[in-house]
């Protein structure tokens, strides 16, 4: 009888979670929060013209999430830094915040809410189906002001459309790059649109409380395009971020200049090419404000020349103080604390235009060093 006995308490075990587990266990993968809404509460909130009453809090990471794709009219408050950035939420601690992150099985806004409510918001609540469930109804995705810039600086064929007035709006300034069709001359103006309608386009107008874009995109997606995105943020936000964008007589074609070295960046738009830092470094190194955030004892055994040291560990403290007149590259020696490097600095300064070097690097005593390209 023992041995039957212990026989089926090895089997139990053998027979459970990893761990041993139990299934209940591994499905309480994170402690829900205590007001979950659906869809269509949700839906009543998230409209454009945005609410005064509500803010929609994105609890995703910044560049590979929020940045491609949101809800309109949500802010970005990454739960990993909610910490440091909850300046962004309203001082009204009564308004409506409502988190939402990657879907059902997404912990981040739960997270999020909770932290919230620590801090004295009495009106929290979860979407708890998340950016799936929006985008599975049929809705526009919007980008964020820093993609768009990816797509000035890196054209990919997509076209943004700035869906305001010509004369009193496009004109005075707009987009780099942006086509102009007016949303009340949307019809008489389609021939402006690619015939290719799997193009992504995009539409802007004046910001969260502007209701063009989307008027538009509807009609796009009317006439067969697949790929309509919205940057409801829009202009505003383009000039919070960039400064003003181009106007009409701006945009008129300028004379060829002397060629330089191209800063080319990477198909996500945060890398800097190998070819291009190799370029760049040989032909005109003062172009870029090159920082090495390696360990002190590793810089001190050989670093690029030209090159400031400053370790990833310390680099939060140091982010105010970087240099901005010109393009910021950061390097190590696998592109793995460069990348993280590049995290901190877009979380705080979004604005700077900054990149790091994905690869392995030899560093030499005399300065020289080896660069080659990692096997993904």
């Amino acid at each position: 009888m023992k041995r039957l006995i212990g026989l089926l308490v090895f089997a139990a075990f053998a027979f459970a979670p990893f761990g041993g587990v139990p299934a209940a266990a591994e499905e309480e993968a994170f402690k829900q929060y205590t007001r979950i809404i659906d869809y269509d509460a949700f839906a009543a909130y998230a409209v454009v013209p945005v609410r005064d009453d509500v803010t929609i809090v994105d609890s995703r990471p910044t560049r590979k999430k929020y940045d491609p794709g949101h809800i309109p009219g949500a802010i970005n408050i990454p739960n990993t830094f909610f910490d440091k950035q909850v300046d962004k939420l309203p001082a009204d601690k009564s308004q409506a915040l409502i988190f939402y992150c990657g879907g059902l099985k997404c912990p981040l806004s739960h997270k999020s809410a909770y932290k919230a409510e620590a801090l004295g918001y009495t009106n929290v609540m979860v979407f708890a189906e998340g950016f799936p469930a929006w985008k599975s109804q049929g809705n526009f995705a919007s980008v964020s002001a820093a993609f768009v810039k990816k797509l000035v600086d890196n054209p990919d064929g997509s076209v943004l459309v700035d869906a305001r007035p010509a004369r009193k709006k496009y004109d005075k300034g707009h987009v780099p790059g942006a086509i102009n069709i007016p949303n009340t001359f949307f019809d008489k103006q389609v021939d402006k649109l690619p015939t290719d309608k799997e193009t992504r386009l995009i539409f802007y107008c004046g910001g969260n409380k502007c209701p063009l874009s989307v008027k538009s995109a509807t009609k796009a997606r009317a006439l067969g395009y697949t790929d309509v995105m919205l940057f409801q943020a829009g202009y505003p936000a383009w000039v919070e971020a960039y400064g003003s964008g181009e106007s009409a007589a701006a945009a008129a074609p300028k004379p060829a200049q002397a060629a330089m070295p191209a800063l080319e960046a990477g198909p996500d738009g945060d890398t800097i090419t190998i070819a291009s830092f190799k370029e760049i470094m040989a032909k005109a190194p003062d172009s870029i404000a090159l920082i090495d955030v390696r360990d002190p004892g590793e810089f001190e055994t050989g670093h690029m020349p030209g090159v400031k040291n400053i370790p990833v560990e310390e680099l939060e403290d140091q982010v105010a103080g970087l240099p901005a007149d010109k393009p910021l590259v950061f390097v190590c020696a696998t592109g793995a604390r460069s990348s993280e490097a590049y995290d901190i600095v877009k979380m705080t300064r979004p604005d700077m235009n900054v990149l790091y070097l994905d690869a392995e690097v030899d560093f030499n005593k005399d300065g020289s060093f080896v660069v080659t390209a990692i096997d993904q």
